[in-house]
């Protein structure tokens, strides 16, 4: 068993690793979860956003339920659909559990992630999950609380389009807001479920 410190050093490593752009997997990682369980860390402990219909909402509003966490942008065209996808595939199979997690998607891209763009970008991998933005300066501060890169990055000859270089990886916290593991993406839908499982029985 890791002790916190060891976690704390290993989920630092593994963030370095993701901070990159939409065409880059990580290594999955070992251990009583399948996810890199980082319980105990002093970070991520709320944000002030809006979700696409509007609504005012911070962590608090979800305890109760599992929540995953996940940075990315609607134009990202590999991490962020199959990071979704797989949420989708997870909660699919808890069954009646799955309504006691919720996925949280906050754009890292509010210039072009609109509410409108977000609410039907969203909910297509399920109708219970968010979609959360801020203005810039909100955006950098729940990025910066909650540890996670990302930076615009020009596209090559594209008459001034860019994307975005962002973590890749899905943070998790339990029913009671704390957060607990790290999900690196590529982590296959049924790890996921299993750890899911674990925070909703624990």
């Amino acid at each position: 068993m890791l002790t916190l410190k060891s976690r704390v050093a290993v989920f630092i490593t593994l963030f370095t690793l993701a901070l990159a752009g939409c065409d880059m997997v990580q290594p999955a990682s070992k251990g009583s979860f399948n996810a890199v369980d980082i319980t105990g860390a002093e970070y991520a402990k709320d944000f002030q956003l809006t979700d696409h219909t509007g609504k005012a909402r911070s962590l608090g509003d979800f305890k109760g339920k599992v929540v995953l966490l996940f940075f990315g942008f609607t134009h990202c065209a590999d991490i962020c659909p199959t990071t979704l996808s797989d949420a989708a595939k997870a909660i699919k199979n808890l069954e009646g559990d799955g309504g006691r997690v919720q996925v949280l998607f906050v754009t890292v891209d509010p210039r072009r992630d609109t509410p409108e763009v977000l609410a039907k970008y969203v909910p297509a991998f399920n109708p219970g999950f968010l979609g959360l933005y801020g203005n810039e300066e909100a955006t950098q501060k729940a990025a910066k609380d909650f540890r996670v890169f990302y930076q615009q990055r020009p596209v090559a000859e594209s008459g001034g389009d860019y994307s975005m270089d962002h973590m890749g990886g899905t943070l998790v916290f339990d029913s009671r807001g704390r957060l607990r593991l790290f999900i690196n993406y590529g982590m296959a839908a049924d790890k996921i479920a299993a750890d899911l499982r674990k925070l909703l029985t624990s």
